[in-house]
């Protein structure tokens, strides 16, 4: 099934999975989702990520990462340029996610990277989501 907007459907679901307290969430791979998974672990967000390409479309799977049986570390996703709205930072007003608590997911020409790497290596780009 074809969708208008692959990050806007990972990000629901893994809204879905944290919600029904699931360990992991299988997603339909791409270099983006990819991209941002390995940003989101980076970051302390979820737990791991693994691509299994035996499966047709190729999955990305995303472990999920729980402070106490109940209460997982992602509190919140957000997505923020949509297809119908881009949303576009330079270099000098790159967002901060709740004063610096969250991470600001940036698709750059240098490939994705989060807001404060955006502002060390002085770049700016399509903001394409918050996750806090």
């Amino acid at each position: 099934m074809a969708h208008t907007d692959p990050i806007a459907d990972m990000l629901t679901r893994v809204k879905n999975a944290i919600m029904a307290e699931k360990k992991d969430v299988a997603i339909p791979l791409s270099t983006i989702k990819l991209e941002i998974a390995k940003i989101l672990k980076d970051e302390g967000y979820i737990s791991n990520y693994k691509v299994e390409k035996n499966q047709i479309p190729n999955q990305l799977y995303v472990e999920l990462k729980y402070r106490s049986k109940k209460q997982n570390v992602i509190e919140g996703l957000k997505r923020i340029s949509k297809p119908g709205r881009r949303v576009y930072a330079e270099a000098d007003s790159i967002p901060r996610v709740l004063d610096g608590l969250g991470v600001a997911v940036i698709s750059t020409s240098q490939g994705v990277v989060t807001g404060k790497e955006c502002k060390k290596r002085h770049i700016g780009g399509e903001v394409l989501l918050y996750v806090w």
